[in-house]
């Protein structure tokens, strides 16, 4: 059992929580909690760190046996803590690799009747924007999520948590050239449409057929005009009052159920 907060293996783990230059130099990155440490896939799974009180307790004892065999480190409650990135650990944690997808595949993944749904992500730097993205987008059916690199981190422990798993089932892939991505998925035959404050169309008046691209800005710019001028409709969501502009997470949310709803229309 590891008992010092100086141990090497503490200080790895420390690092991997706070610096995204280190999550990026070692492909990993921590997951925390028993849901999200249940729920990491196998063939990720580094390591589980267990604190010692979580272990003596027989039914989350026999359960993180039964579930990761030779992988667990046990340490003290205090080296628990001085690891945990919450103000209440549950006293379990994982390093876990970080996925990688290929955008073809998120291009040329269907339904049957040959609709997709994939979400392009401009620099959205709210970490609980990202996440709750990532969570509606796996319950509304969306193939992928192709988001740029200067997006909030998506292997940070906030971001990580308010997945809530999804990160898991849900294909991304992290763009260092967003505009070029975006001209290889129209290549392929994917409609691009941007929620936009110069939309036109209201975007409940939308068919949504075949391969789409549903674009969201970052929170304070909106859409870039490059990525602006290649979107084939830009989308207005209606809005009464004052309002000018919606949470980034939230239009997402419309459009991708908007866009869900005319699928489930067609099966």
């Amino acid at each position: 059992m590891i008992e010092s907060t100086d141990n090497a293996k503490v200080k790895y783990i420390i690092r991997l929580r706070d610096k995204a230059r280190e999550r990026r130099k070692e492909n990993c990155f921590i997951a925390e909690g028993r849901r999200m440490v249940r729920e990491t896939p196998m063939p990720l799974l580094k390591e589980v760190l267990i604190s010692e009180s979580y272990m003596a307790d027989p039914e989350k004892k026999k359960e993180a046996e039964t579930y990761f065999k030779n992988n667990i480190i046990t340490v003290s409650d205090k080296v628990m803590e001085k690891m945990s990135g919450t103000d209440t650990p549950q006293g379990i944690m994982a390093v876990v690799k970080i996925p990688t997808y290929d955008l073809n595949d998120i291009i040329n993944k269907q339904n049957k009747n040959g609709d997709s749904i994939i979400i392009c992500l401009e620099n959205i730097q709210d970490p609980g924007n990202l996440g709750t993205i990532f969570r509606t987008a796996e319950a509304a059916g969306v193939s992928g999520i192709v988001m740029t690199k200067d997006s909030a981190d998506l292997f940070s422990p906030k971001v990580v948590r308010s997945t809530m798993g999804s990160l898991y089932r849900m294909p991304f892939f992290i763009a260092d050239d967003l505009p070029a991505a975006l001209a290889d998925m129209k290549a392929e035959g994917v409609s691009l449409y941007a929620a936009h404050l110069k939309g036109k169309t209201d975007h409940f008046h939308e068919e949504y057929k075949g391969k789409i691209a549903l674009l969201i800005g970052n929170e304070g710019n909106g859409l870039s005009e490059e990525s602006t001028a290649l979107c084939d409709k830009l989308l207005r969501i209606p809005m009464a009052g004052k309002t000018e502009s919606l949470n980034a997470a939230m239009a997402a949310g419309i459009l991708m159920y908007t866009a869900y709803s005319r699928r489930e229309e067609r099966l």
